[in-house]
């Protein structure tokens, strides 16, 4: 089955075409990012209007870099949540309209299962059960992965994501959007120690996450600090940047570690955004390998969204006879677990 994958759900354009035969064979992506730097954070009506404007170029130029027609095309399948709701309508409205009219199927996808599914997109995929840490600008939640559909939340953030944490922080220290490379970036010159900012809920029992301390944390800090323009010094600066990342890394790593003890688990799935964070990724393959645990990522260009893993969480689907009838049905919140298996 060949499947075309449409991502709208929030500031990137993703689309690409997957073969349950063949894997991927081909994706495009358009970042929004230099859209809403300027506004330090996504706009939802420009995201809509973008997606507007790019999706139909991305696809015509993904079919051909696959090499596909619309004859070839098997189905179509689109994210339909959870995101904003104005760029979740964009994808699904072209989606659902165009597998009418080359007369073939379509499925909605939960944006996070595309997300938990991506690494299976690598050469050396990780088998189930496992234990998946989502962790991206919406999004920050511990899953018992048993199969495709069937999961089982450990824990979640109770206040913001950890890649909004991020791009609060930077905002701070007057750092451009997204925050999270802008931060880690920053970081690398910072002394560590020099500050220590709290690692939230690991003095407790529990798999929940909280950032609201912290970024109090950080913005005292800020303040303690700084200078007649507003800002700490650059040293200064860099030094905090290394503090809050160190936090936001502990803080995963300690969850993550306590995620497998309790469900006896020896490997762990880690996607979305932040999972791209080289040290979140170095300090997680050191202190599983403690524990004689694996950890499993997407490759680089499939941390943030992107359209093929849409393809592929949609195919697994079709490939189980689920399909979408006309009716065009978008989230802007919609739980996991509550997804039906295959």
């Amino acid at each position: 089955m060949r499947v075309l994958g449409l991502e709208t759900s929030c500031d990137e354009t993703g689309v690409a075409v997957y073969d349950s035969d063949r894997g991927l064979m081909a994706h495009v992506l358009y970042t929004q990012i230099a859209l809403h730097a300027e506004y330090g954070g996504v706009v939802p009506e420009l995201a809509s209007r973008d997606h507007v404007r790019k999706l139909l170029p991305l696809i015509n130029e993904v079919m051909e870099k696959s090499g596909s027609s619309a004859a070839d095309i098997d189905a179509i399948a689109y994210t339909s949540g959870p995101g904003l709701v104005g760029a979740l309508m964009v994808g699904a409205s072209l989606g659902r309209s165009l597998a009418y009219a080359w007369d073939i199927p379509a499925i909605g996808v939960h944006h996070m299962e595309g997300h938990l599914l991506a690494p299976m997109l690598e050469a050396n995929p990780p088998a189930f059960p496992f234990v998946a840490l989502l962790v991206s600008g919406g999004h920050t939640q511990l899953v018992k992965v048993d199969a495709i559909g069937q999961y089982e939340l450990l824990g979640e953030s109770i206040d913001d994501a950890a890649g909004e944490a991020f791009d609060k922080a930077a905002k701070m220290l007057d750092l451009d959007y997204p925050g999270g490379p802008q931060i880690a970036k920053l970081a690398e010159q910072g002394v560590e120690g020099r500050f220590k900012f709290p690692r939230p809920m690991v003095d407790r029992p529990g798999l929940d996450f909280s950032f609201s301390g912290l970024k109090t944390a950080t913005l005292t800090t800020v303040n303690a600090n700084k200078q007649a323009n507003g800002l700490p010094d650059d040293q200064t600066c860099a030094d905090i940047a290394c503090a809050f990342q160190a936090a936001v890394v502990d803080t995963l790593v300690i969850k993550c570690k306590r995620a497998l003890e309790q469900t006896g688990m020896k490997t762990l799935v880690i996607a979305g955004g932040v999972s791209a964070n080289k040290k979140l990724r170095a300090d997680l393959d050191a202190e599983l390998a403690k524990m004689g645990a694996k950890v499993f990522y997407a490759r680089h260009e499939f941390c943030t969204d992107n359209g093929a893993m849409i393809a592929y969480a949609g195919c697994q689907r079709l490939l189980a006879g689920q399909q979408e009838g006309l009716t065009i049905n978008v989230k802007a919140r919609w739980p996991l677990d509550s997804l039906s298996p295959l």
